[in-house]
């Protein structure tokens, strides 16, 4: 891949302009485990590629939901390709970001002056877990709907708050026609925003602070 950048870079001009961007001194003992946070953000590129294409056949009705998700695998041209491929992302981009936490906390790179992009980095964690669950629902079969029951009940159970709570996320009493909108709604638009708001933050405290090598 390095003679194709060099040879874009020859038309475009893009490694002089942005050299602060592409030339970066790394520390020492940096290895191959530091780019898991890399292959996370590859990852959600590929989660947002692929939504957008399924976003386009995808009905988030109660009516027709499960009958677009038999559209797409039946009659539209690599659909089920798409969709195992956003499937399989989404899998590997939780196991990305676990992984370069579990590389954060080893190297001791979660300690001051870095701790507010641990906590970043958590918060990341916890929003792919939550794009997880909600889009979890959007087939609208038998499975995704009870698990879905199945995890809002257990919202439910929260003191004080959790009946509310469950009220919130179902849009009513029970799973219906409404948690599957308000799910969608939340998995589309709400989270990504999120996500992408907390990568800018993190690959700029990234920038700001530089990567800590060695144990």
């Amino acid at each position: 891949m390095g003679w194709l950048f060099d040879r874009s870079d020859r038309f475009f001009g893009l490694k002089k302009p942005h050299r602060r961007v592409f030339h970066r001194p790394l520390p020492e003992g940096v290895n191959y485990f530091f780019c898991l946070g890399g292959i996370a953000f590859t990852l959600f590129l590929l989660l947002f590629a692929t939504g957008f294409m399924l976003a386009i056949y995808y009905v988030p009705s109660e009516a027709d939901a499960y009958r677009s998700i038999v559209h797409l695998h039946r009659e539209v041209r690599l659909g089920t390709f798409v969709r195992s491929l956003h499937k399989w992302s989404a899998h590997l981009f939780i196991v990305a970001i676990v992984l370069h936490s579990v590389r954060v906390f080893v190297y001791k790179a979660y300690r001051h002056p870095r701790e507010l992009n641990w906590i970043v980095g958590v918060l990341t964690l916890v929003v792919a877990l939550a794009s997880g669950f909600t889009g979890y629902l959007l087939p609208w079969d038998q499975k995704a709907y009870w698990a879905t029951q199945v995890g809002t009940a257990m919202a439910g159970e929260v003191p004080g708050v959790g009946s509310a709570l469950m009220l919130m996320l179902r849009g009513g009493v029970d799973v219906s026609g409404a948690t599957l909108t308000r799910f969608y709604a939340v998995h589309v638009v709400g989270l990504p925003l999120i996500m992408c708001l907390l990568l800018w933050i993190h690959f700029h405290l990234v920038k700001q602070q530089g990567v800590k090598g060695g144990l």
